[in-house]
């Protein structure tokens, strides 16, 4: 009979257990930006997409921007359910590809727009509705120039994250455990900027 040295042992468990443990670390690396990315991909469940843009009262004369879009599914479902027009900037080329064949496969891509695009260089300051589900930090830095750009009455929706003590929400629900944030730009967000 055959014995491992202890060193081979452990590899040996070790490689099983990643490999009994790669959901895991599938698991793990949604939760993990990818390099040069400041948000990993988690998209939001549909249900949540519908209650955002119910929160903000989307319709067929607004222009949404979704900052940080991925895969589309605000700026389609927007556009498909309230017909409204929309705009997703993301870093990822690889989620603006996905975003624009998700347009089209909904029928939309004549309403919407995929840019890719750094968010904090982004101008969206013809939005009527902007909406997000970025980490905390991306949020707080965020919020300046949504001050700055935006025009008072422009509706502000977070998917989990608020805009920190400077910025309580204005509401917040929560729908299938998860928190969604509605803000309104206001004159003295203006001059706070």
């Amino acid at each position: 009979m055959k014995t491992h040295s202890p060193r081979r042992r452990l590899l040996l468990l070790g490689a099983t257990g990643a490999v009994a443990g790669l959901p895991a670390l599938r698991a793990l690396a949604q939760v993990v930006p990818a390099p040069g990315l400041d948000v990993p991909y988690d998209p939001s469940p549909q249900p949540v997409v519908e209650r955002m843009l119910q929160m903000a009262s989307v319709g067929k004369d607004d222009l949404l921007y979704d900052l940080g879009c991925g895969d589309g599914r605000i700026v389609v479902t927007a556009a498909k359910v309230y017909g409204a027009r929309g705009v997703g900037i993301d870093l990822d080329p690889k989620r603006i590809a996905e975003a624009r064949a998700n347009a089209a496969a909904a029928g939309v891509e004549q309403r919407v727009e995929f840019r890719v695009g750094d968010l904090y260089k982004s101008n969206f300051s013809d939005a009527t509705v902007v909406t997000l589900f970025l980490w905390p930090h991306v949020n707080r830095k965020l919020r300046p120039i949504l001050w700055q750009q935006l025009k008072p009455g422009t509706r502000v929706v977070s998917h989990i994250w608020d805009m920190g003590p400077e910025w309580p929400p204005e509401r917040t629900e929560t729908v299938q455990g998860r928190k969604i944030h509605y803000w309104t730009i206001r004159a003295e967000h203006k001059r706070a900027a």
